[in-house]
């Protein structure tokens, strides 16, 4: 079965591939598949946004699995911002470096315990038929003092693990797949996409 995945993001294609498993498929972004198009991401929240991106490239590949994520970080003390707009915060040419600081700035004098964050990835999937899926993972943590790691991307320096008191940035590839919300969704949805093997179709 081959999958096109609705992103452009390198670093997000390798934990997909690693967490689908591209033994199984042949899984590719929308660069690989010769797929070039604006999305106007106008949704509310994540589910809308995630199915706005998979209907868009579904309309052009017709002969496989479309699937689309939205996802980011909502920071309990700054009324869950910057939520959606978590890649476009502070424009979308700034660089995790400066969003991360001024995050961190943002919550200066905000104790641990109010420091509560989590991440949320929606994955929608429309399948050749029509079909459409939308499934949801998140992770619970907190933001903290200063970043922290060398592995992972755009947040994960500055989102720790309640119990392991380490950011998200200090697990490697598998420890980190094993509990992200990208890695929740997307095994949610590789059981969707069984499903959908299964009856035939």
């Amino acid at each position: 079965m081959k999958i096109i995945f609705a992103t452009g993001n390198a670093n997000k294609m390798r934990e997909i591939r690693e967490i689908l498993g591209e033994e199984k498929y042949e899984i590719k972004s929308m660069k690989e598949a010769g797929i070039d198009c604006d999305i106007v991401e106008n949704g509310t929240t994540f589910e809308e946004n995630s199915l706005i991106k998979a209907r868009a490239i579904a309309n052009l590949a017709k002969d496989a699995v479309i699937l689309a994520d939205d996802s980011g970080l909502e920071i309990d003390a700054l009324n869950k911002e910057p939520g959606i707009y978590s890649a476009r915060y502070m424009g979308e040419d700034t660089s995790y470096d400066i969003k991360n600081a001024n995050l961190i700035e943002r919550l200066n004098g905000v104790e641990e315990k109010d420091r509560s964050a989590r991440f949320v990835c929606a994955v929608a999937a429309v399948f050749p038929d029509g079909t459409e899926k939308c499934v949801r993972g998140t992770i619970e943590g907190y933001i903290g003092y200063e970043p922290m790691g060398e592995n992972g991307f755009g947040y994960d320096p500055i989102f720790y693990l309640w119990d392991k008191k380490v950011s998200t940035a200090s697990l490697s590839p598998e420890d980190k797949n094993a509990i992200s919300h990208r890695g929740k969704a997307l095994r949610m949805m590789k059981e969707e996409i069984e499903k959908y093997e299964n009856i035939g179709c």
